[in-house]
């Protein structure tokens, strides 16, 4: 707590350093906005940028469009109203796609200057546009609040030490479903117990690829973008602080993302995430450890990197949990109470105190968002959707340990937004953005129903102790395989159009 406090008295001074010459002369930011193929939401985005308040002669917009269906033409009808309202933007599209998003956003800035500046005297020439020094990233999905730049631009402005600022994920769509609640408990977890501590205690954190702004500098004396892995946000954030930028997490900024409302979108995602973590750990990992970074942050990030390992852990776990089960019958209630329960609640209670600190801390930044018991009662159903994500998340782990390639998935969104429709509309079912589903769902769901069949079982012959662990085991596995076999049958039903 002190040094969490600690973290955040030196953001604070930070940012009131800058706030002077930034009142003063406010320096020039680039908007980088990397899309593909996102025509429920482009345009909500655009529009989201070019209502930032910032000084128009200070703020430069570069939609880094790869599309491949109608997404550029919506883009640009979007553009050019933003431009004609005094915006300086452009959109830049690829045929390529070399590099992913990583090759989009190094194009974007090789592109040349962005922004100049308006002399106070018309009469004068317009001066060369310059190079902005920071350069904020949103994701197709996210709506930034009007005044996130002149939230975080300060902050980096008042320490030249600091080579990124990383605001905290909030969610338009947090009552969709289900999935939904859960996904904004993960992630919350992740900003305010992962970032919030690594934070605090001076260790490495990560740019989470959109909702941040970078000190132009750190991106180039880091190496630039780079896409030989499916995290490049992790990629440079890591080596930017090799190189000794410091990072900044300012939870009290939040940016308001679309989470995905499909299962197999969701799977996908984490995939991508649990892959790419381990692409970068063998990346960089040897790097890391022969530094001369104090011990705990080499140790900090060592977990960081390969904290994915407990999904192929926890597959094993879920494949001999029966088999021991069986063989331990034997031994009574008695001796199993003992060993079981007091393993179900260590293994529990730490998760479920670490996601219950995360909900009360985001209700405490953001009181108009639903209430302490409504936070809460997901969280169960957050440790079961990750126990049923296992098999999926392993199999990208070893893809990513075997150095297997595989392209960017991108992580389709439809323009949700919570509130009064979220139970009806369904209309994404028919978008044609559709992620396919793997094989694994087959082993999720045999797996899910051995171990219902194992809680019955437990109960039945008096070996009721384990029963918490296996229920846990059933439910993430055959909520997460069963909406994922729902999804796939239905959109095998259903034609494929442009509405969401």
């Amino acid at each position: 707590r002190r040094r969490a406090a600690r973290a955040a008295a030196a953001a604070r001074a930070a940012r009131d350093r800058g706030l002077a010459e930034f009142d003063r002369d406010p320096p020039p930011v680039l908007v980088q906005l990397p899309v593909f193929n996102e025509r429920h939401v482009v345009e909500r985005l655009i529009r989201a940028v070019a209502a930032l308040d910032y000084p128009r002669d200070r703020l430069a917009v570069q939609v880094l469009d790869d599309s491949t269906d109608d997404t550029g033409a919506i883009a640009e009808k979007a553009v050019r109203e933003a431009r004609a309202a005094g915006l300086a933007i452009e959109r830049r599209h690829r045929a390529d796609r070399v590099g992913f998003k990583a090759g989009a956003l190094a194009a974007g800035l090789e592109a040349g200057p962005e922004a100049g500046r308006r002399p106070p005297d018309d009469a004068k020439p317009t001066p060369a546009p310059l190079p902005a020094p920071f350069v904020a990233i949103f994701d197709a999905d996210f709506v930034p609040e009007p005044d996130f730049l002149r939230e975080t631009v300060p902050v980096l402005l008042g320490d030249p030490g600091l080579g990124m600022a990383q605001a905290r994920w909030a969610h338009l769509n947090r009552s969709y479903s289900v999935l939904t609640e859960v996904q904004a408990i993960l992630l919350d977890g992740h900003f305010i117990g992962e970032h919030g501590g690594r934070h605090a205690a001076g260790c490495f954190f990560n740019f989470n690829g959109t909702a941040g702004v970078w000190r132009r500098e750190a991106i180039l004396d880091a190496g630039g973008w780079e896409g030989d892995t499916l995290t490049e946000d992790l990629d440079l954030s890591y080596r930017a602080q090799l190189r000794g930028w410091r990072f900044v997490f300012l939870p009290e900024v939040a940016a308001p993302a679309e989470l995905p409302v499909s299962m197999t979108a969701f799977k996908a995602q984490q995939r991508r995430w649990a892959k790419g973590a381990f692409e970068t750990a063998k990346k960089l990992l040897p790097q890391i450890l022969a530094s001369p970074l104090p011990f705990r942050v080499r140790a900090e990030a060592l977990f960081h990197l390969t904290g994915n390992a407990a999904y192929p852990l926890m597959a094993l776990l879920s494949l001999l949990m029966i088999p021991a089960l069986a063989a331990r019958a034997a031994t009574g209630l008695r001796e199993m109470a003992l060993l079981d329960f007091p393993i179900f609640l260590a293994a529990t209670l730490s998760v479920i105190s670490f996601y219950a600190f995360s909900q009360r801390r985001v209700r405490r930044l953001d009181p108009s968002g639903p209430g302490r018991w409504r936070r809460a009662r997901h969280i169960p159903m957050a440790l079961a959707v990750g126990i049923g994500l296992s098999f999926s998340n392993t199999a990208a782990v070893l893809e990513g340990v075997l150095g297997r390639k595989t392209p960017f998935v991108r992580t389709p969104k439809f323009g949700l937004a919570g509130g009064a429709r979220s139970r009806t509309d369904r209309g994404w079912r028919r978008s044609a953005y559709r992620t396919p589903e793997g094989a694994v769902v087959a082993l999720e769901l045999l797996v899910g129903a051995a171990m219902a069949v194992a809680a019955g079982w437990a109960l039945l012959a008096g070996v009721a102790a384990s029963t918490p662990f296996l229920l846990l085991f059933a439910v993430g596995y055959l909520y997460v395989g069963g909406r994922s076999l729902a999804e796939s049958r239905a959109l095998r039903r259903t034609p494929a159009g442009s509405s969401a």
